[in-house]
């Protein structure tokens, strides 16, 4: 077990133990993302959870849910992302989740980090996150995450360039065809395209976004990002 230290690891480990479903948070259930099942708190347990800890890369901010449902005879899971985005409509299920998960063991994996410190994924570690000011290089950010071990083996790669109490700024990389499923933000978001083809998709309105081109979107505003093409842009979340 110490040796999975990216959350697709754990993924492909599970799936090897027969939880084949991926599921996807409800406000009062959770739903099997192939054929819509929805499953209730009182047909589900949590046999057990993975936790990643990190306050200085989404990528290690996790939780990850081995679920079972006797009553529907699946077993499937669940990733709780916790570092950029939350949804207060699901917040009942997340305490759920959390509530039956202290009854299984947890596996804190060696991805765990502390701030600003080295992980499994960068061991160079110290990468400055706040200052009264940053400078950062772009390029050679784009050029690390497309070299690391989670884009090479998963479907994107991220990785944090500026935090504080207040704003948050995020490189992020898509391979061809991943998307980021609905989800929405307390912070006012802003997407710019530095390669690559995106749709930017909200239930008003959809935005074809390219090399150079960017968008605002307002706080708790539900979204999805599509990758047509191998795709990286840098996300701003501004808390008022």
């Amino acid at each position: 077990m110490d040796s999975m230290t990216t959350v697709s690891e754990v993924l492909n480990h599970l799936k090897e133990q027969g939880y084949t479903v991926d599921f996807n948070l409800d406000n009062n259930c959770l739903v099997c993302s192939e054929n819509r099942l929805r499953v209730h708190p009182e047909e589900f347990v949590v046999d057990k959870h993975y936790r990643f800890e990190g306050m200085s890369d989404p990528g290690d901010e996790a939780v990850i849910y081995a679920i079972s449902s006797p009553n529907h005879q699946i077993k499937g899971v669940l990733v709780n992302g916790y570092g950029i985005y939350s949804d207060p409509e699901t917040d009942a299920m997340i305490k759920t989740l959390e509530e039956r998960a202290k009854h299984v063991s947890v596996e804190n994996l060696t991805g765990q980090v502390k701030f600003n410190e080295a992980t499994p994924l960068r061991p160079e570690g110290d990468r400055l996150l706040d200052a009264p000011m940053v400078q950062m290089d772009l390029n050679a950010f784009k050029t690390q995450i497309k070299e690391e071990e989670s884009w090479k083996t998963g479907d994107r790669n991220a990785i944090t360039i500026f935090k504080n109490d207040c704003v948050r700024v995020v490189l992020v990389a898509l391979h061809a065809g991943t998307e980021m499923k609905q989800h929405k933000t307390k912070g006012t978001l802003n997407v710019q395209v530095l390669e690559g083809q995106i749709s930017f998709r909200t239930a008003m309105d959809t935005a074809e976004l390219s090399t150079g081109q960017m968008i605002v979107l307002h706080p708790e505003i539900m979204h999805s990002v599509f990758a047509h093409e191998e795709s990286v842009f840098l996300l701003t979340m501004s808390m008022s």
